[in-house]
């Protein structure tokens, strides 16, 4: 069944499409043909060029963390740098913590 708009992302050609959500249904990627991600309706893409930014975006989905709005607003805290993302790893392998759980910690103790 069809909601509302949110954002499907293909990793490898670090694009977004914002498509109508059906949990019944994949989405391939209109330039490669690859499957996308669903990434959720608060989701804002990294530019093209930030290679960065789309690796820690790609640890974040394949660690199945989304960005999907919350009764309160947005996703929720989400780290924005490989460095963020290292961190909250270190954490979680150090604390037994799940990966994404850890990833979504605005502080690591």
């Amino acid at each position: 069944m069809a909601h509302g708009k949110t954002s499907y992302v293909c990793l490898a050609c670090r694009v977004s499409y914002k498509q109508p959500h059906d949990s019944k249904r994949q989405r391939s990627c209109p330039r490669c043909a690859g499957l996308m991600i669903h990434a959720g309706s608060a989701f804002a893409a990294p530019r093209r060029r930030d290679i960065a930014a789309w690796r820690t975006l790609t640890v974040l989905l394949n660690a199945g963390v989304g960005f999907h709005k919350t009764c309160c607003g947005g996703p929720g805290y989400r780290p924005r740098t490989l460095r963020d993302v290292r961190e909250r790893m270190t954490y979680a392998r150090r604390s037994g913590e799940p990966v994404a759980k850890a990833l979504v910690r605005r502080d690591v103790p």
